[in-house]
């Protein structure tokens, strides 16, 4: 007998081919048979009729590395169909640590990731284990992040590493692999891996390389530099063998748009003279993230601790606020897109609520201060744990970038205050409105774009895809009714027509209720890797 079995539903089976109609039985966790099951018994059967049933959507770029353990916030995820996560993002995450770099990074991440109290962990093998004594609704995978390996040998300093701490790092990058991470990650827009030099990546990547782990990597620029950045990344990837994932792919900036289409090309380029390149994209036209990335780089050496205190100081108040006016060297936000297009998310105190959900001009006009001002004054009494939401382009791009073969849907969702809207509504309106509403994309290419294409890119074994013998994890939705509710300024809407939802072979949510199930596994990287799963 059957634990369920789904019938009626348009199977679509994550590869990209045409849907067929065909039953699924689930037993013990598992897709135990694919086929006409009328005559088996199952303990529950879905009806699925005029439904899609498609494998659960994986992830790739995700900030939930403490809040995965409180389900009561999480369940958001599976909400919208997401039933495996890829944390450790932007090379700024919470394992590796030491007694020294913890504090650090605690204080350094709590607006990124939120506050769960003190870390029970340092290696990546005791966070990795705590997840697995947690209740977790979803599956979830973890990058090695560039930066807690980089503070293990040189802390917050300000400068490029000697030829013996690369060596160091890529080999912490290596003892991360064998513990089951899937890749490396870095943001080198972020403190202190924005300090690094293309030698270093290289090396570092050669660690993750060896265990045939990917590069998942927020390019050093997204706006006046992008090419530059993007071409760094590609000989990165070109001299250490390593696969080539871009985080939150854009180019931000009207001035910048031509080069949207060029940074395309040159993916498609790399991929003809065999290097392995893909990216992922949030169907938005705005992005998210900490605060204080607007400073300029030298805010930023030594970590948060340091950067509050030079905060205080009137003359480096002066220079920021000139930087921010004229400085296009590094990815300033202010400079590119303009103070009305930063709008604040969540903020530390209750005193500074008020902020969320208005943009800078808006929040200065009401503190009687310039907009620089206003933000060095909220950066300060916020102790920098503030996120914010930055406009920076428009739908034709996303539209364009979405159609793309090397593209993945990935949310970049960010909990807390009032969120960027992906953290509800990324996938839904992905099937919602780009493919029912714009028809920009066919069902089955989104579908493989958030199921087999991340399991790919993962070299995720036995997920990913509607397979016998696969994982049950498995969303059933209706492709007509489909939709985001979430809305800049109103984001915390879950979406509508997504009925059920299997992790691991139990249902974790039907007709949009999380039923409170917590059957999400953690996920390690394995060497062998199935090749029915290569697209």
């Amino acid at each position: 007998m059957f634990d369920f079995i789904i019938k009626n539903g348009k199977m679509y089976d994550g590869t990209g081919n045409p849907w067929t109609k065909t039953d699924i039985g689930i037993k013990d966790g598992v897709i135990s048979e694919i086929g006409d099951l009328g005559g088996k018994k199952a303990k529950r059967v879905v009806d699925a009729s005029n439904m899609a049933v498609t494998p659960g959507f994986i992830d790739t770029h995700v900030h939930s590395d403490l809040l995965i353990t409180r389900p009561e916030i999480h369940k958001i995820k599976v909400l919208q169909g997401i039933t495996t996560e890829l944390l450790g993002q932007d090379g700024i995450s919470v394992a590796p640590v030491s007694r020294t770099t913890k504090p650090l990074w605690q204080k350094q991440l709590k607006g990124l990731n939120g506050d769960i109290g003190d870390w029970p962990w340092n290696s990546i093998t005791e966070y990795l284990g705590f997840l697995e004594e947690s209740k977790i609704a979803g599956n979830t995978t973890y990058l090695v992040p560039h930066g807690a390996v980089r503070t293990l040998v040189m802390g917050f300093e300000g400068r490029k590493a000697t030829p013996e701490e690369m060596v160091q790092m890529r080999e912490l990058v290596e003892e991360g692999m064998r513990q089951g991470a899937f890749g490396l990650s870095s943001g080198l827009v972020y403190p202190p891996n924005l300090y690094s030099c293309k030698d270093e990546l290289i090396e570092i990547c050669k660690g993750a390389a060896k265990y045939k782990g990917c590069f998942v990597v927020h390019i050093r620029n997204e706006s006046n530099k992008s090419l530059e950045a993007l071409d760094e990344v590609i000989d990165v990837a070109r001299q250490s063998g390593v696969r080539l994932h871009i985080s939150h792919f854009k180019v931000a900036g009207k001035l910048n748009r031509a080069n949207y289409t060029k940074a395309l090309d040159k993916m498609v380029e790399a991929r003809i003279e065999g290097i392995e390149v893909t990216f992922d994209q949030y169907p938005y036209a705005a992005g998210s993230t900490v605060f204080h990335a607007i400073l300029p780089p030298f805010m930023h050496m030594g970590g948060t601790v340091e950067l509050l205190e030079k905060l205080q100081d009137p003359d480096i108040q002066i220079k920021i606020k000139d930087e921010l006016e004229n400085n296009a060297d590094y990815e300033n936000w202010v400079l590119n897109c303009g103070w009305e297009n930063i709008t604040l998310t969540s903020v530390s105190t209750e005193a500074n609520k008020w902020v969320e959900g208005k943009n800078m001009v808006d929040i200065a006009y009401k503190l009687d201060l310039d907009p620089a001002d206003a933000a060095i004054k909220l950066l300060l009494e916020e102790n920098a744990g503030i996120t914010m939401l930055v406009h920076w382009g428009d739908e034709e791009l996303i539209t364009e970038g979405m159609k793309h073969s090397l593209q993945i849907v990935g949310s970049d969702s960010i909990f807390g205050g009032k969120p960027h809207p992906r953290l509800y509504g990324t996938y839904p309106r992905v099937l919602g409105h780009f493919v029912r509403e714009k028809q920009a994309l066919s069902l089955e290419q989104a579908i493989r774009k958030m199921t087999g294409a991340p399991a790919q890119l993962l070299r995720l074994k036995n997920r990913g895809l509607l397979r016998e013998g696969y994982a049950a994890d498995i969303v059933i939705f209706a492709p007509g009714e489909i939709r985001d509710q979430a809305t800049y300024n109103d984001p915390l809407q879950e979406p509508t027509g997504i009925h059920f939802v299997f992790v691991n072979g139990k249902l974790a949510a039907e007709n949009g209720k999380f039923l409170g199930t917590t059957a999400g596994k953690v996920l390690r990287r394995e060497d062998s890797y199935a090749a029915s799963v290569t697209l």
